[in-house]
């Protein structure tokens, strides 16, 4: 079931989520400040390739980087990322058909709200 996912996922669109945070994890690391953020898109855009038979885990390691560099994230933005994932998910979620997309979206925005700290775990 997870290949099927996986392969209409990148049909209706995954591609081109995974290749927007692919360009903006680039951009971010050309400069030097930007290469813990780009490093954090990477791995979003990994898990947003082939999100099915993956799950994202969060630390719940109290690391005073983490929080920084999490607080920094909400400050410049990106957590406009996690609303458009979240908008995505409520759509999706409109069909019956759509639900396993939906819940592919809120794993996305659960890892792209406070990225550091989270990781792709293996498989289901």
């Amino acid at each position: 079931m997870s290949f099927l996912g996986n392969v209409l996922w990148l049909l209706f669109g995954g591609i081109l989520v995974f290749a927007w945070y692919m360009i903006a994890g680039t951009l971010m690391c050309i400069t030097i400040i930007g290469i813990p953020f780009g490093v954090q898109l990477y791995k979003i855009g990994l898990v947003a390739l082939m999100p099915f038979g993956r799950d994202v885990d969060v630390y719940t390691e109290d690391s005073c980087l983490n929080t920084v560099f999490n607080i920094l994230w909400l400050l410049f933005g990106w957590w406009e990322i996690a609303v458009v994932h979240l908008v995505l998910a409520c759509l999706c979620a409109i069909t019956i058909v759509g639900i396993p997309f939906a819940k592919a979206h809120w794993r996305l925005m659960k890892m792209s709200l406070l990225p550091f700290g989270s990781h792709r775990s293996g498989t289901k």
